[in-house]
């Protein structure tokens, strides 16, 4: 097949151009270690994620769509054992991934449920062996873009004030960087994946206002999304050569026209490795509510509190971080994990904001509620989004206790270590796998570097699932809110 001219071929300059050869040449090799090593990280935290998700609402649900309409095809829908279309499994992965908030965040915003589901499933159809070096390789490349694009786009704040969820919006791009990776295109088709996966661009944050499930999808339809851009490049359908330009119908100009940072799409290309700046999340909740939790268990420990103890707590935070995470509604699994003070209020009353803080039992709670009750927000319009919340704690004596951490648990400058992200796995993915083939599935992440087949990490997860346990199965919503 002759090769197609690639979007923006031949023009100074041309970013399009630079991140489809960055895409098309980056090898493991290049990469520094510890960036490696932060990937397989966030490879095992989204298997994990992933494998305990598939037992979701969503994806169940989502799954039995699909089985109906394209069954027995050649993508693994990882830990039910079902085979479907490599695209609809990139969509049920992506979607399990992120079901349950335990995803990655920091990227694009969820760049692991985004990339990694459209790299395995690239793998799945690509015709040849694919080492597992460069699948690594793939997804770092694939984290890249994603971020890149939204930094494009202003960063996370002002893209996503203006209403656009950036896991839909930006994340079509790293899962057709890292597809087209995997796949081996050369760098004129990878300019067209990159181009076309901007129309596949999409994604609002209107399931804010009721915790509906629209949110999970997003993860799945990017992945899908890429991976389709990424085929179809392939195939020689051709993408925008502009989708960049500041011209009418370029993706920034039209999705972030009072925000857009062009120069942002390269500036330190293959340098700062943005999988470096991603959080692996240790409470299943959104990122936004993670210095919260940290705050408060860190007030509680210090001065010897128990639940009792806590009259009141009152959170001064920023106009951002209220609009997306001050709701109190927990009616269901995803207004739960969008809300700041039940974050807390499970962390008060329960000790903890694990994924069992986040059961029908716990949401029903009335220790839960009666937290909840006692606890206020103060918006402060002089923090910026990217400001971290201040709590104060009121004790039935009348002491207040004031803190507010920087650096949450899992973030780039507290991270977990690779022993608590293998725990992390192990405690997710045996809700749905036998121990030995969570077993098989972490070792084979940590062998990927020198693996020469990643078909060994696609049996593994196709292993069929086990019951899940109760609390991994779909959770009804409850009274609160």
């Amino acid at each position: 097949m002759t090769a197609t001219a690639a979007p923006g071929s031949g023009r100074t300059g041309d970013a399009l151009g630079a991140l489809a050869r960055f895409t098309a040449h980056t090898r493991l090799a290049a990469i520094p270690q510890p960036v490696v090593t932060k990937a397989q990280h966030h490879v095992l935290d989204t298997l994990g994620a992933a494998l305990a998700g598939s037992a979701s609402t969503e994806a169940t649900a989502l799954l039995g769509l699909l089985a109906a309409s394209e069954p027995g095809g050649a993508g693994t829908v990882w830990g039910t054992g079902s085979r479907v279309a490599p695209r609809a499994a990139a969509l049920v992965n992506g979607v399990s991934a992120h079901a349950l908030e335990l995803d990655d965040a920091g990227g694009c915003d969820h760049s692991g449920a985004v990339v990694v589901p459209a790299a395995l499933a690239a793998a799945e159809v690509a015709g040849h062996p694919v080492p597992g070096a460069r699948l690594l390789a793939a997804v770092i490349v694939g984290y890249d873009v994603a971020r890149r694009v939204l930094e494009a786009c202003g960063g996370y704040a002002p893209h996503n004030e203006a209403g656009w969820h950036s896991t839909g919006t930006c994340g079509p791009f790293g899962a057709a960087a890292a597809a087209a990776a995997v796949l081996g295109l050369d760098p004129d088709r990878t300019a067209h994946a990159l181009a076309l996966s901007a129309s596949f661009s999409g994604g609002i944050w209107a399931f804010v206002h009721d915790g509906a499930m629209s949110k999970r999808l997003h993860a799945g339809r990017a992945a899908e999304a890429g991976l389709t851009a990424a085929l179809a490049a392939r195939h020689g359908i051709t993408g925008p050569r502009a989708v960049f330009d500041d011209t009418w119908g370029g993706f920034l100009r039209t999705i972030a026209p009072g925000s857009a940072t062009p120069a942002a799409l390269t500036a330190g290309l293959g340098d700062r490795w943005r999988v470096s700046r991603c959080s692996i999340k240790p409470y299943a909740s959104c990122r936004s509510t993670h210095s919260s939790v940290d705050a408060v268990a860190g007030l509680m420990a210090d001065h010897g509190l128990g639940p009792d103890d806590v009259a009141s707590v009152h959170v001064r935070l920023s106009a951002f971080i209220h609009g997306m995470c001050g709701a109190t509604a927990c009616g269901t699994l995803a207004a739960a994990q969008l809300s700041l003070p039940y974050a807390v209020a499970v962390r008060v009353a329960l000790g903890t904001a694990d994924l069992t803080a986040y059961s029908a039992k716990s949401r029903a709670s009335p220790a839960v509620r009666s937290v909840l009750d006692r606890i206020t927000l103060e918006v402060d319009e002089g923090m910026t989004g990217d400001t971290e919340p201040v709590i104060t704690l009121t004790t039935r004596t009348g002491a207040c206790h004031t803190g507010q951490v920087t650096d949450p648990l899992g973030s780039p400058t507290n991270p977990l270590d690779g022993a608590a992200v293998t725990a992390k796995f192990h405690g997710l993915a045996t809700r749905v796998l036998d121990p030995a083939a969570a077993l098989t599935v972490a070792g084979t992440v940590r062998e990927l570097p020198d693996l020469p087949d990643v078909r060994v990490l696609l049996s593994a997860l196709a292993t069929t699932a086990a019951a899940p346990a109760p609390s991994a199965l779909p959770l009804p919503a409850g009274p609160c809110g």
